[in-house]
């Protein structure tokens, strides 16, 4: 078994609807992070939620929503964590940020870059 490594967990809360220039938030969030060479990110469809407003967001057949919750998931060293948060400051315009150290083990084969 490796060795767990302590780590940051950034979480992007964000709407489906969220864009920047002219594509998703999420996409270009993604996008953002691989250019700037981090390690991985994974965007998660919430299937129901509300934020703020309290309207609720709902993917129920009846009630079609196409601005579901979203999630953009980021575990990185703290550095490159930091490094990334200015880029963030400047596309979003709404949503939430989260930061938690997080212990993380890798399985598998994975290639260095």
């Amino acid at each position: 078994m490796e060795t767990p490594t302590e780590v940051i967990l950034l979480r992007i809360y964000l709407t489906e609807a969220a864009k920047w220039e002219h594509k998703p938030m999420y996409e270009a969030i993604v996008m953002r992070a691989r250019e700037q060479g981090l390690s991985g990110a994974t965007v998660l469809r919430g299937p129901m939620g509300f934020g703020r407003s309290s309207h609720m967001h709902t993917a129920k057949i009846l009630d079609l929503s196409m601005n579901l919750p979203v999630v953009v998931e980021i575990f990185e060293t703290e550095e490159k964590v930091n490094a990334f948060l200015p880029l963030l400051d400047e596309m979003l315009t709404s949503g939430h940020v989260t930061m938690d150290r997080v212990k993380v083990m890798h399985y598998g084969n994975i290639p260095s870059a």
